[in-house]
């Protein structure tokens, strides 16, 4: 065990064999630190918190804060538990529970990158990635190995399922379904994650299986009910029925798809019908001449600026 001799740690802390406590680290009383883990300088360790083994925190990290809800007492307020293997960056914040018999949770080989913030009564399941500034407010839940990009944010109680991506700069107000892509600018779901699931070993039969599920879900055309019944009604085992399990239980709705854009040749000639059928038809009559508003050298016909009438 090493501890700097200008960090400040509680009698009362636990600290397991191996434990490294770098230079202006304070650990309150009653923390807990596992076997192996390692605190970097600056890291703060709040009472209440439990630290599981082989952790590397980085400068400026405070675990165990407080939940940012007005009128909160910290005796009414609950505990924060990391597991084992996780790297925790630069100036990461995440706080306890605001119910003192519940607990904020990160699960294990989490990688959670600078300045991102975990509030309280989230839950994070094994190997999930948050980026660089990503946010999560109250009691989010993220599944596993599910990967949140830079500057992305997550309403309350919103889930992201398991091995779902969320791009960056995403704002998201419904539960993301596992699996599945968020687009960071739109934040709207634009196909699986099949770059992620081929990485995780994920079979063809699999995949094929969940893009059956997406299928249903963004382009049946069924009415929510007549969705659920159908995903429930057809996937019952393996990763069909992990997917349905999760979209017949949402509170909050599922992020839509977004809608796939004309190429440029197809707005064109779009704009070009349009243009066509409101021109006005006139079977008998002159034929309509242009106005020219330039010669054959490409000059002006116009008066200048200071000349034309205005109204």
């Amino acid at each position: 065990m090493y501890i700097h001799r200008l960090a400040l740690v509680a009698p009362s802390a636990k600290l397991g064999q191996d434990v490294q406590i770098g230079p202006f680290c304070v650990v309150e009383e009653d923390a807990q630190i596992g076997d192996g883990t390692i605190l970097e300088a600056r890291v703060t360790i709040k009472k209440g918190v439990i630290v599981g083994k082989n952790n590397h925190i980085f400068e400026g990290a405070t675990l165990g804060g407080l939940p940012q809800c007005v009128g909160l007492a910290e005796e009414d307020c609950g505990a924060a538990i990391i597991g084992d293997g996780n790297i925790i960056r630069e100036n990461v914040t995440i706080h306890r529970s605001m119910h003192a018999d519940s607990a904020t949770t990160v699960g294990d080989d989490c990688m959670i990158m600078a300045n991102a913030h975990i509030a309280h009564d989230c839950h994070l399941a094994d190997e999930v990635i948050m980026a660089n500034n990503a946010m999560l407010a109250g009691h989010v839940s993220v599944g596993k190995r599910a990967f949140i990009s830079g500057a992305a944010g997550a309403h309350q109680f919103v889930r992201i399922g398991a091995f779902a991506m969320v791009g960056g700069q995403a704002h998201l107000v419904k539960d993301v379904p596992p699996f599945v892509t968020v687009d960071g600018l739109s934040s709207q779901v634009v196909g699986l994650n099949l770059v992620g699931l081929r990485r995780a070993g994920f079979s063809s039969s699999e995949i094929k299986t969940l893009k059956g599920v997406y299928r249903i879900l963004y382009k049946s055309g069924l009415n929510w009910r007549e969705t659920v019944e159908k995903i429930e009604k057809e996937y019952t085992e393996g990763v069909g029925l992990e997917m349905a399990r999760f979209i017949t239980s949402t509170t909050r709705g599922i992020t839509t798809e977004r809608s796939i854009l004309p190429t440029v040749g197809e707005a064109r000639e779009a704009a070009k019908e349009a243009h066509e059928s409101s021109r006005p038809r006139v079977d008998d009559g002159p034929e309509t001449i242009p106005l020219r508003v330039v010669d054959e050298d490409g000059a002006s016909l116009l008066p200048p600026p200071s000349k034309r009438r205005v109204g």
